[in-house]
C-alpha cells in the first residue's frame, strides 16, 4: 500500500524536537526524507532521536562552508518540502531562507519553526522549550509543595509538539493546494505561537460572563486509590453510569438521592472506601466492561511493554541499529487505503550519503521551471464540506482546524446534550451549527442527505457507536465512496482496548502522564488540555493526508487517531524503552528544570526560567562573577546560580542573559494578561468579536502562518442550532414541516465537562 506522502521528498534540517519530530510525522506517511545531520551530531544527543529520526535517510553537511551550502541548495532544488528550525534569518544567512530557496523552486514548500515568530520581540531570543513554555504559560504555580510558590516544571515538550503537528498539517494543506495551484509557499509556525493552540479555552474570556448552572458532572470522577495501592482515574460522565454504578454495587445510590450535585463530597468519599476493596486493573476491567471510564494510573514504562498498547499500533516494536530492540511510539495517524508501509530505524549519520549525493547529480538536470501563480490565492479547502459529529474538545478542534483552512464545516449537535459553554465557545467557530435527531428516522433521513454533499465526516464516539446508528464508515462509504471518514476515540481502532471510552484524563493516567506529573505517588493533570487539543489536530493531519490521496486519486478512506497516540508522541523524549533504559525525567510537583542550565530560579521579586548550552558554562561564570562554575558538579552549580539570581531582578536578569545570548523568560502564571498582550493581540493569535448571545469574547487565533493560502479565524461561534432553517433550506426541507420538527428540535440535558 502507497503512502500519502508516497513521492514527497523532505529536507529535514531540524534540531531538538520540532523540525525532527515533523519530519517523523511527514516520514511515517511515505515521504522521502533527508535528514541534514550536523558536524559532530546531533544538538541534542538523547535517545529520542531514534523515535524521531525513524524512517529517514542522513547526511552530514556543515552549513558554514561554502560547499556544503551548495550540496544543500542542490538537495533543495530536488525537494518539494524543505523544514527548518533555526531562529529567524539564520537560514537567510547560510543562503538557504524560503525567499532565495522559493525563487530558484516555487513549487517547494518551505517549512520554518522557530521558537518567536520574525515580527516577534523575542525573535533573536534562544528559544529553549522551557523559554517558550514560561513565556506561554504553560507552568502553574506550585500550591503546596517545595520550593513554596515555584513554577510547576513539566520535561513534555509541549510547545514542539504543537508546533509539529500544526506544521505537519500546514505542510500537506500546501501540498494539496499545489496540486491545484502548481506552486507552493512559505509556512512558519513559531513555537511559542504553537502553544496557543494548547491554551485554548483556558485562555477563553467573556467579557461579559453569563450565570450558568454548576455541571452535574455524572456520579462520580477522580483519583482514586484501590486495595493494591495503585491510582485509578474513574469518571461517569458518558452516559452508562447505571451500568456502571451496577457494576460497582452501587445501584441503590440513586434512590438514596446520592447523586444529587449537593452531594458530592459525600459521595465521593464513598467512592474512596469502595475502591479501595479491590486492585486497580480489577476495577478498570469491571468498570469499563460496564461502558465506563477507567483507567489505570501507569508508570510511563508500563505503557511502553503493555501487550494492549502494542496491539493497538500506539507503541510499536522496532530494532536500531544504537539501542538494538525498541518499543516506541507507533505513527500518529492511521489511514486505511494509504498507510505508508513501517518506516525503517533512524539511520546511522551520513550512513546515506552516497544515494543523497546522487540524487543531488539527479536534481542539477531536473529541477522545475514553475510560473509562480498570485501570492494569496483561494483556500486551501475551499469548497470542501465537512460534517462534524463530535463532542468535548478533540473532535470539534479536528472540525475548528479544517474550517480555519476554508472548509465548510457543519456542527451536528444533538437536541438533548448541550455542550459545556467553554468549550464550544471554543472549538465550535468558523462552523455553521445545527441540531439534529440521529435516533429519530427524520434525522437520519436528513443526515444522508448532507452527506450527499459532503466530502469528510468526522465522529469522536466510542467504537461501534457510529455503527449501531447506522453512519458507521462502511455504511457512509456504501453511499459515497469518496468519503474522508475520520474516527477519534480514546484508544485507537484495533485490538482489545478499540471499544473503551475515555477522555483527556484517561489517557494522561493510562499512558504515564499523570504518574510522572503527581506529588507523593498521587497522579495529578497537566495543568492543560494537551491530549485533548493534541488528538484534535492529529485528525486533522489524517484528514489533510487523505485529501491530498484523493486530489491525487479521487479515491477516499478511513483514517484514525486517539488520544493515547497524542499522550504518547507527546512523552516521546522519555519513551523509548530498550535495554538498560533508564526512566529517570524530572517528575513530580517539585520539579523546576532538567539541571543548573534548563530551570527555574528565583530572583528578588519572583521566577524566571533559564537555559544555556552547557558549552556556554565559562562564558555564565564569567558574567555572573562565579569562578569555576565550568568545573563544578551539577548541584553545586545550581547552588551557586540560586544564590546569585536572588541578588536581582526579574526583569534585570532577563535583560542581562538575553544580551549575552543566553535564554531567559519571566513566567506568565495569567493567561488572561496572556491574551491581552499587545503583541499577541496584534498577531492574531488573541481574537475579540461578539458572538451569538454571548457579548464580546475574546479567543485563540490560529497560529500558522502560510504565504499563499493564510488561515482564517472564521465567524464567531453561532449558538448551538443557529443555523439549523438555513442549512435545511439548502437541501430544499422545510424546518417547519411537522415530520422534521422533533429531529431538530432541543430537549434539554446535562452539558458534558468532558
Amino acid at each position: 500500500m502507497a503512502g500519502a506522502l508516497d513521492g514527497v521528498r523532505v529536507i529535514d534540517f531540524g534540531q531538538y524536537v520540532a523540525g525532527p519530530l515533523t519530519a517523523m510525522l511527514l516520514a511515517d506517511q511515505g515521504a522521502d526524507v533527508v535528514r541534514v545531520e550536523r558536524p559532530g551530531g546531533p544538538a541534542w544527543d538523547t535517545p529520542a532521536n531514534a523515535i524521531w529520526n525513524r524512517g529517514k535517510r542522513s547526511i552530514v553537511l556543515d552549513l558554514t562552508t561554502e560547499a556544503d551550502r551548495e550540496v544543500a541548495r542542490d538537495l533543495i532544488a530536488g525537494a518539494d518540502v524543505v523544514i527548518e528550525n533555526f531562529r529567524p534569518g539564520v537560514m537567510d544567512a547560510f543562503g538557504l531562507g524560503a525567499a532565495a530557496m522559493r525563487e530558484r523552486d516555487p513549487r517547494l514548500v518551505y517549512c520554518s519553526l522557530p521558537g518567536f515568530a520574525a515580527d516577534d520581540p523575542r525573535a533573536a531570543l534562544p528559544a529553549w522549550e522551557g523559554v517558550v513554555k514560561a513565556a506561554s504559560g504553560a507552568y502553574r504555580r506550585n500550591r503546596d509543595g517545595v520550593p513554596p510558590g515555584a513554577p510547576v516544571y513539566t520535561p513534555l515538550p509541549i510547545a514542539s509538539t504543537f508546533a509539529a503537528e500544526q506544521a505537519a498539517i500546514a505542510i500537506t494543506m500546501a501540498l494539496r493546494a499545489r496540486v491545484r495551484d502548481g506552486v507552493g509557499q512559505a509556512i512558519s509556525v513559531p513555537l511559542f505561537d504553537a502553544m496557543f493552540a494548547a491554551i485554548g479555552y483556558q485562555g477563553l474570556l467573556e467579557h461579559t460572563p453569563p450565570e450558568r448552572a454548576r455541571l452535574a458532572g455524572g456520579a462520580g470522577n477522580g483519583t482514586f486509590r484501590c486495595a493494591d495501592g495503585r491510582w485509578i482515574y474513574f469518571g461517569t460522565a458518558n452516559g452508562n453510569t447505571p451500568a456502571v454504578l451496577e457494576a460497582c454495587g452501587v445501584a441503590s445510590w440513586v434512590a438514596e438521592g446520592l447523586l444529587r450535585p449537593e452531594r458530592r463530597e459525600e459521595r465521593q468519599a464513598r467512592w474512596r472506601d469502595i475502591f479501595a476493596t479491590r486492585p486497580a486493573e480489577e476495577w478498570e476491567r469491571m468498570i469499563s466492561a460496564a461502558g465506563g471510564e477507567c483507567a489505570v494510573c501507569r508508570e510511563p514504562w508500563e505503557w511502553m511493554r503493555d501487550p494492549a498498547a502494542i496491539e493497538a499500533g500506539i507503541v510499536v516494536e522496532r530494532d536500531d541499529p544504537r539501542w538494538g530492540a525498541t518499543r516506541q511510539p507507533g505513527p500518529a495517524v492511521w489511514l486505511s487505503r494509504s498507510q505508508a508501509k513501517q518506516a525503517g530505524a533512524a539511520p546511522t549519520a551520513d550512513g546515506d550519503r552516497a544515494s543523497v549525493l546522487a540524487d543531488v547529480r539527479r536534481a542539477r538536470t531536473t529541477a522545475p521551471s514553475v510560473a509562480p501563480s498570485a501570492d494569496v490565492r483561494p483556500p486551501v479547502l475551499e469548497g470542501v464540506c465537512v460534517l462534524d459529529l463530535c463532542i468535548v474538545l478533540a473532535g470539534p478542534t479536528c472540525g475548528r482546524t479544517l474550517a480555519e483552512y476554508g472548509a465548510d464545516v457543519i456542527k451536528i449537535e444533538a437536541p438533548d446534550r448541550p455542550p459545556a459553554p467553554l468549550f464550544h465557545l471554543d472549538v465550535n467557530r468558523g462552523k455553521r451549527s445545527i441540531i439534529l435527531d440521529l435516533k429519530e428516522p427524520a434525522g437520519i433521513d436528513l443526515f444522508w442527505r448532507l452527506v450527499e454533499d459532503a466530502d469528510v465526516v468526522v465522529q469522536n464516539f466510542r467504537n461501534g457507536v457510529a455503527e449501531r446508528l447506522g453512519i458507521g464508515y462502511e455504511q457512509v462509504r456504501a453511499r459515497r465512496p469518496d468519503i474522508v471518514y475520520a474516527s477519534l476515540n480514546m484508544y485507537g481502532q484495533q485490538g482489545v482496548l478499540a471499544a473503551r471510552p475515555g477522555h483527556e484524563q484517561f489517557a494522561q493516567a493510562a499512558t504515564g502522564m499523570q504518574a510522572r506529573y503527581g506529588a507523593g505517588g498521587v497522579p495529578q493533570l497537566q495543568r492543560l488540555a494537551v491530549t485533548d487539543y493534541g488528538t484534535g489536530y492529529l485528525g486533522a493531519y489524517a484528514v489533510a493526508l487523505a485529501l491530498l490521496h484523493r486530489a491525487q486519486t479521487g479515491e477516499g478512506q478511513h483514517v484514525a487517531t486517539s488520544l493515547s497516540h497524542t499522550a504518547t508522541l507527546l512523552q516521546a523524549p522519555f519513551m523509548l524503552d530498550h535495554a538498560g533504559a533508564t526512566w529517570d525525567e524530572p517528575r513530580g510537583q517539585s520539579a523546576i528544570g532538567d539541571g543548573p542550565l534548563h530551570r527555574a530560579y528565583a530572583a528578588s521579586d519572583g521566577w524566571f526560567w533559564f537555559g544555556a548550552h552547557e558549552a556556554q558554562r565559562a562564558t555564565l561564570g564569567a558574567l555572573l562573577g562565579i569562578p569555576g562554575l565550568a568545573s563544578m558538579p551539577d548541584s553545586e552549580a545550581a547552588d551557586a546560580l540560586v544564590e546569585r539570581f536572588q541578588t536581582s531582578t526579574i526583569a534585570a536578569w532577563v535583560e542581562r542573559l538575553v544580551g549575552a545570548g543566553f535564554g531567559a523568560s519571566p513566567y506568565v502564571h495569567d493567561l488572561a494578561a496572556l491574551m491581552r498582550d499587545p503583541w499577541v493581540v496584534a498577531h492574531g493569535l488573541s481574537v475579540t468579536r461578539a458572538h451569538d448571545g454571548g457579548g464580546l469574547i475574546t479567543h485563540t487565533g490560529p497560529a500558522p502562518r502560510l504565504s499563499g493560502t493564510p488561515l482564517v479565524a472564521g465567524r464567531p461561534t453561532p449558538s448551538v442550532g443557529a443555523d439549523t432553517s438555513a442549512v435545511l433550506a439548502e437541501l430544499g426541507v422545510d424546518a417547519e414541516a411537522e415530520s422534521i420538527r422533533r429531529a431538530i428540535t432541543p430537549r434539554g440535558g446535562v452539558a458534558d465537562a468532558g
